[in-house]
């Protein structure tokens, strides 16, 4: 295949020749179509790198009835994210080898790349769990959230040792539940759409508790020298305490340490306790929304290149589920096919450089993660590509969206959404600019670990 006249997101335009291998053959200007080569025109349009999304839930095995490795896959690439990375919070937990094994054989069905997350428990077996090719060891959970599987600070210690002896990083789901504050989910919370409800969610999981959270992870890190990785950071004082950890372990060069990254959601970028007031409890999510204020820092720091990683903690939920009350209703919001599309339209309205947007849905994460092939629109990468005119905006409606939950907490906000998505050089999704629709490809996934 060869794409030309296609604008990378530094500015320069290039032609693109993928080869039959799927990886980028070469980048260069004016490249002439081989005898049998399919020839994608380009021109006007953007050709950015795939989306490395590090936090997914797709909910298989034991919640087929949320989403499907078929359904979140389908998400993702119409999306542009083109590599997963799923998380251990399933029925069976991944805890072990055969439950590994388990969600290994449903991946199958992916038509995007992944990898898959071991889990903590009481009752895991590490020795098992290390003998498959894990992507890193997490979502490690600090507190309870969906799947229950909060663990205390001696287990975590003795995860933080085992993942460090095989060199594997850990994923820290990060917030003390004994800083909740309980008086927040008194009275009647029955209701899903009030002002009291919305915000009881955020007043119930402070602020105060992802921050002390992250700061007791990063410490237990560093006495290790362990690879650990902050997920969902919802608040800016704990990216801040994550800047600090980075420039603390140092090499005394100005180079910051690489064992540290953090990411931050969309939904912690884009939405806040304000916008909860519509979405009630369609808008509980853990850690929760935060301040107007908070997301607008939280933003900030994204800009000015404080944040590693922006990931979706794509997290579905039935709509009957969701309508429980507060105290009954799952945690989670779906986010997968929204990430590149909001993250665009903050390019195009000025807010976020396009090169910005590239590194850390991308680059960043590939880097961070140790995938060597992933995240660049270079000689020699897997040809994992997203086609996107950057100046055609559209309304978020769930209708439009792929995920079998079949909601979005983004309903009516604009996002800039791919044309076309390659994975390996093979086409997965592609959209008609003119009507709007959409055909998929076969699966063609694979476990970024066993590559």
């Amino acid at each position: 295949m060869l794409i030309t006249g296609a604008t990378l997101a530094d500015g320069r335009g290039r032609d693109v020749r993928i080869g039959d291998d799927g990886r980028i053959d070469a980048v260069a200007e004016g490249l002439d179509a081989d005898a049998g080569e399919q020839v994608i025109e380009a021109r006007g349009r953007h050709l950015l790198p795939g989306a490395v999304d590090v936090h997914v839930h797709f909910r298989e095995p034991g919640g087929s009835h949320k989403e499907t490795w078929a359904s979140g896959s389908r998400s993702a690439a119409a999306g542009g994210v083109t590599t997963v990375v799923d998380q251990p919070n399933t029925s069976p937990p991944t805890v072990d080898g055969d439950a590994f094994d388990e969600k290994a054989a449903l991946a199958a069905e992916s038509l995007v790349d992944y990898g898959i997350n071991g889990g903590v428990t009481a009752d895991w077996d590490p020795e098992s769990l290390f003998d498959r090719p894990l992507f890193a060891l997490g979502e490690v959970f600090l507190a309870d959230s969906t799947g229950d599987m909060g663990i205390d600070a001696d287990l975590f210690a003795d995860a933080l040792d085992e993942a460090t002896a095989r060199g594997v990083p850990v994923t820290v789901h990060a917030e003390d539940a004994t800083l909740f504050d309980e008086r927040a989910l008194d009275g009647d919370l029955g209701g899903i759409g009030t002002a009291a409800t919305a915000d009881a969610w955020s007043a119930y999981r402070t602020a105060d508790a992802e921050v002390a959270a992250v700061e007791r992870a990063l410490a237990a890190a560093a006495e290790r020298d362990a690879r650990v990785h902050i997920t969902h950071t919802s608040t800016p004082e704990a990216v801040d305490a994550v800047v600090e950890a980075r420039e603390e372990g140092a090499d005394g060069e100005g180079t910051d340490d690489p064992r540290v990254t953090c990411e931050v959601t969309p939904h912690h970028l884009y939405l806040s306790r304000e916008r909860a007031r519509s979405l009630g409890t369609f808008g509980r999510m853990n850690p929760p929304l935060r301040s107007e204020e908070r997301r607008e820092a939280l933003f900030a720091r994204l800009a000015a290149g404080d944040v590693d990683v922006v990931a979706t903690d794509h997290a579905p939920h039935a709509v009957d589920e969701k309508r429980r009350g507060l105290v009954d209703a799952p945690s989670g919001v779906p986010g997968v096919e929204t990430l590149y599309p909001l993250l665009l339209e903050s390019v195009r309205t000025g807010e976020l450089s396009l090169e910005r947007v590239r590194d850390v849905v991308a680059a960043n994460p590939a880097a961070a993660f140790g995938l060597d092939r992933k995240g660049r629109v270079a000689e020699g990468y897997d040809a994992d590509l997203v086609l996107v005119d950057t100046t055609d905006p559209r309304e978020i409606e769930a209708a439009a969206l792929h995920s079998a939950c079949a909601w979005t907490p983004f309903e009516g906000l604009r996002g800039v959404f791919p044309e076309l998505t390659l994975v390996r050089g093979e086409v997965v999704y592609e959209r008609d600019p003119a009507t709007g629709a959409a055909s998929f490809g076969e699966p063609v996934g694979r476990n970024v670990r066993d590559a």
